[in-house]
């Protein structure tokens, strides 16, 4: 199993320098193709109480387009003879842009976004829900960390909880796993379920094993809460990639791991897989 197609979500008006580095990097790796895709909402003419003039929206749109436009000369430029092949997709819709990218998705492994675009301030009309996306769509979602421009594989850690999700992100991680140079399953239990919990990380230890991969099966006793615990564990181990399972309910926009947030995947230093 290897990734053949990677695909990439560009932020408009913004700068994409480190994804852009970040995705050329993976995709020399695995010998790659890589999809650039970029998608905004143009403005909608407003009735009621006030109006947009034809010739704002109209302009608007050109602004758009030149944005597009130049967001994708970059991407070109930047995955020059780093990938295998280079595609472009890009659109202005009027429905969410997570679901344009969710619906794209269809036509890669991986998809790498940078999740910051989902808490700053940008014009939502350019923004990506990160939380829905990774909701919606069906494959594995690499999320880059802050400042990331190559993924760190000296240590990866499975954050392992014994879910569904957890085993399709397990399993979509394996291509990036096979070249981590050392990988720590790791689940955080109350002291009483410590014997189960060691159980489960022996097994996903051992099907790791059966892959190629040598994996370390590590339960720890929770603290305060199993987030708190666990990002002192990936940070005692040094991960610069985290494996971990996502759920919640997109109608809310919320996705987490037990309660691990988001703030604890993307922490800086470390990028995160995560399916759902």
């Amino acid at each position: 199993m290897s990734y053949a197609t990677l695909m990439v979500h560009l932020d408009l008006n913004a700068s994409n320098e480190g994804i852009l580095q970040l995705a050329g990097d993976l995709a020399e790796r695995f010998e790659a193709s890589v999809i650039g895709v970029a998608a905004c909402q143009p403005l909608q003419m407003i009735y009621g109480d006030g109006y947009m003039l034809a010739d704002i929206i109209e302009q608007d749109r050109i602004e758009m387009d030149k944005e597009i436009r130049a967001v994708e000369d970059r991407f070109r430029a930047a995955l020059h003879n780093r990938a295998k092949e280079i595609h472009w997709r890009s659109t202005m819709t009027l429905a969410p842009i997570a679901d344009y990218i969710a619906h794209q998705a269809r036509a890669a492994d991986l998809i790498i976004i940078d999740p910051k675009g989902g808490d700053s301030k940008l014009d939502p009309s350019r923004r990506v829900d990160v939380s829905d996306f990774v909701m919606r769509v069906g494959r594995p979602v690499l999320l880059v960390g802050p400042g990331e421009t190559n993924l760190n594989l000296q240590n990866a850690l499975v954050a392992w909880k014994d879910t569904r999700e957890a085993q399709r992100a397990v399993a979509n991680a394996l291509p990036l796993l096979k070249k981590a140079a050392h990988v720590t399953v790791v689940e955080v239990a109350a002291e009483e379920d410590l014997a189960q919990a060691r159980e489960h990380v022996n097994d996903v230890s051992e099907w790791l094993k059966r892959h190629g991969i040598a994996a370390e099966p590590f339960a720890a006793v929770t603290g305060e809460d199993d987030a708190s615990r666990l990002d002192m564990i990936v940070k005692e181990k040094g991960a610069g990639l985290v494996v971990a399972g996502a759920y919640g309910h997109s109608r809310v926009r919320e996705w987490v791991l037990g309660g691990v947030t988001r703030d604890l995947l993307m922490g800086k230093g470390r990028s995160a897989l995560v399916s759902h």
